[in-house]
């Protein structure tokens, strides 16, 4: 596969899988391709640029040029969901911008995977970001058909695995491991790449009732939701002081929870 780079926000980065043995604290789809890429090229390399919260100016601003000189042979391209949040925010230059994205990443000659937005259920209070989420679908399918040679589509909108719960972090917005995992196998199963990834089967389901339902649901609206629009108010990211997980193209064939410890060694973290 030659070099794959990442490149977009939170669901690239890999929130949602937490494991402190990751830079960022995160691991994620991304790093579970590249790792079952270098099994099958141990000189395959990869980069991550994606950062969360990162909205799709940001990523175009900050990450494409950089990701392109790089001279992929492989470039994920998720960005745009932090846009459909902000409701006050036209949907159209957005859309433009996301188009524009693609034509300069398609133009470099690499492979370009795209993704549509899984539609989420979601709480009423949330339910106006659906109608942009399909807008957005809509879109990404159309820039997909226009480029059969050069992109390849992730319609993560249409796997119905995603309507367990148990796929979803606590925050009900970005997968969790079990979703990660998931997203991993589905996009190595597309490209045509043999793996070893399995995905391991869920335990039974926990049975809620009415009344602790909408405790939850109130306690999840108190925890994330007015917090994320507080910081969206506020101005602030949760990743203002973050940097790419892997900015500079790596071998994940020589261990990327190694390389993670010898460069938290060189910077005397540990």
């Amino acid at each position: 596969m030659g070099l794959f780079v990442a490149i977009g926000d939170s669901f690239t980065e890999g929130v949602g899988d937490w494991d402190t043995r990751h830079p960022n604290g995160v691991r994620g789809w991304a790093d579970r391709v590249a790792k079952q890429l270098s099994k099958a090229d141990p000189d395959s390399r990869y980069a991550n640029l994606a950062i969360r919260s990162r909205r799709l100016a940001g990523v175009v601003e900050e990450q494409i040029e950089p990701a392109l000189d790089l001279k992929p042979d492989l470039i994920s391209f998720y960005a745009g969901g932090n846009d459909l949040l902000e409701l006050r925010k036209d949907l159209g230059p957005v859309l433009q911008t996301y188009t524009q994205a693609v034509e300069r990443l398609v133009s470099s000659g690499a492979r370009v995977l795209l993704f549509t937005g899984f539609d989420i259920p979601l709480h009423p209070v949330l339910e106006p970001f659906k109608r942009r989420n399909w807008a957005f679908n809509d879109h990404v399918r159309q820039i997909a058909r226009r480029h059969p040679d050069n992109v390849t589509l992730v319609d993560y909108w249409t796997w119905d695995a995603y309507r367990d719960r148990r796929m979803w972090d606590i925050d009900k917005l970005h997968m969790n491991r079990a979703g990660h995992r998931y997203m991993a196998i589905q996009i190595l199963n597309i490209l045509g790449v043999r793996h070893q990834l399995e995905f391991e089967p869920f335990g039974p389901s926990e049975r809620v009732g009415p009344v602790q339902a909408v405790s939850r649901d109130v306690e999840w609206l108190r925890q994330w939701v007015l917090p994320m629009f507080g910081r969206r108010f506020r101005g602030i990211t949760l990743g203002d002081e973050l940097q790419p997980k892997w900015p500079e193209p790596i071998l994940p064939a020589d261990g990327m929870k190694k390389m993670y410890r010898k460069r938290r060694r060189l910077l005397g973290a540990d």
